[in-house]
């Protein structure tokens, strides 16, 4: 008896959702991003456009899904940087041998050049001389009288000297690092503005590769620059590798300015976190951990990803092909993980955020990054006590046309 064969009918996939032009709007203090918070009402997958580059993308908002997307190698950097995908910044040249669009297992031999200067007992070393440099700004700014703008007293040049001492910038050249990185952020100057800065802080990063490549016997010193030209001299990477490696780390400092002048914004405008912090120092680490989750620490969205295959997800195909965009921020507010999400908890477990990304990708300088916000809090909060905005809240400008957001200026007193 010949066996009867039963066929299942397919399944019909879920229509796809509209696309939805993203525009890079002005936004106000540390409000979460008012579309970004409709795209996550919408659905756990939405299709977005941004301002610049071609076609459209996808965006996964919930926290286990960007999880699960930044950990898959289905889903490519490595193809992205080939692609003018859809995008918040004008100028689009991804350097090759770039860290940020490395897949595995390249990915790994990128950054274990580097490694080094990157650990737990790195950031141990730095430490003291870190405090040193930011007492020294403390100092200069009393010295000088109330009131006084903390990001430019000690917001900016405190990161500016940690993130320079850790690549091994010398002191006369760091103004003319900061400058570059900072044009490179901004979306205000547009793409020339942009390639410019980009020329002028590659083209100084590869000679200082190439010097101390050059540099004859002797111990290896373990900042950043030391380390990759030892690894270009022992042929494990190349020079263009190398400076594709050091640029984003160099960029990367003016995050920490950012966040912690968004950071300091929210208490010194909040005067209940404030005073909690001020009485409470035990408390501080988890403070600073749901504060990370908190802030809006970019504009849209990062670095995108290219699926290599179908992957369905939520009862929607991404086919390959296709780009893929996750929201970090969108993460650190999903309901699900964090309840009450767009309130500060002090008192909550934060551990669960995603603020330095997640996977292969997680930021490099995620230890010096949380050194660095550490210090600023307790050398402020304890040093100066009668600190507080020399405003009101609603007339501190933030920087607007940029990725990375934070205020322009923080006009304090104490």
């Amino acid at each position: 008896m010949a066996e009867e064969t039963i066929t299942l009918p397919e399944r019909p996939e879920q229509p796809l959702p509209p696309v939805r032009d993203w525009p890079a709007g002005e936004l106000n203090a540390t409000e979460f991003e008012p579309v970004l918070a409709e795209l996550m009402r919408e659905g756990p997958l939405t299709r977005i456009r941004l301002p610049h580059g071609e076609g459209w993308a996808w965006l996964a908002t919930r926290h286990d899904d960007v999880k699960m997307i930044t950990n898959d190698p289905r889903f490519s950097r490595a193809e992205a940087a080939v692609r003018q995908v859809t995008r918040l910044a004008p100028h689009f040249a991804p350097r090759p041998g770039a860290l940020a669009w490395a897949d595995q297992p390249d990915h790994n031999r990128l950054r274990h050049a580097v490694s080094a200067a990157y650990t737990v007992s790195a950031v141990k070393r730095l430490r003291p001389r870190a405090q040193e440099m930011l007492d020294a700004l403390v100092d200069d700014m009393v010295r000088d009288g109330s009131p006084a703008d903390l990001i430019a007293r000690v917001l900016e040049p405190f990161p500016i000297s940690v993130v320079c001492e850790v690549m091994g910038v010398p002191l006369d050249e760091r103004q003319k690092l900061h400058a570059w990185t900072r044009e490179i952020i901004s979306t205000a100057g547009g793409a020339d503005a942009a390639e410019l800065a980009k020329k002028g802080l590659f083209g100084w990063i590869g000679q200082a590769v190439r010097d101390r490549r050059d540099r004859a016997g002797g111990g290896e010193s373990e900042d950043v620059l030391s380390l990759l030209g030892a690894a270009v001299r022992r042929g494990e990477l190349g020079e263009e590798e190398a400076v594709s490696v050091a640029g984003p780390l160099q960029i990367g400092g003016e995050a920490v300015t950012n966040n912690s002048g968004q950071m300091f914004y929210l208490l010194l405008s909040r005067p209940d976190l404030l005073e909690r912090l001020r009485n409470d120092p035990a408390s501080r680490p988890a403070a600073v951990e749901e504060l990370l989750r908190y802030i809006p620490h970019r504009a849209s969205v990062g670095l995108p990803r290219i699926a290599t295959e179908d992957v369905d997800l939520h009862g929607v195909r991404i086919s390959a092909g296709d780009a893929v965009y996750v929201s970090y921020l969108a993460a650190n507010r999903d309901p699900a993980v964090f309840a009450d999400p767009d309130r500060i908890d002090l008192d909550r477990d934060a551990g669960a955020h995603v603020a330095f990304g997640n996977g292969p990708h997680f930021c490099t300088g995620a230890v010096f990054s949380r050194m660095q916000i550490e210090l600023l809090i307790d050398t402020l909060l304890d040093r100066l006590p009668g600190l507080r905005l020399a405003v009101p809240a609603d007339q501190v400008p933030f920087r607007q046309r940029t990725m990375i957001r934070g205020p322009l200026t923080l006009p304090v007193a104490w």
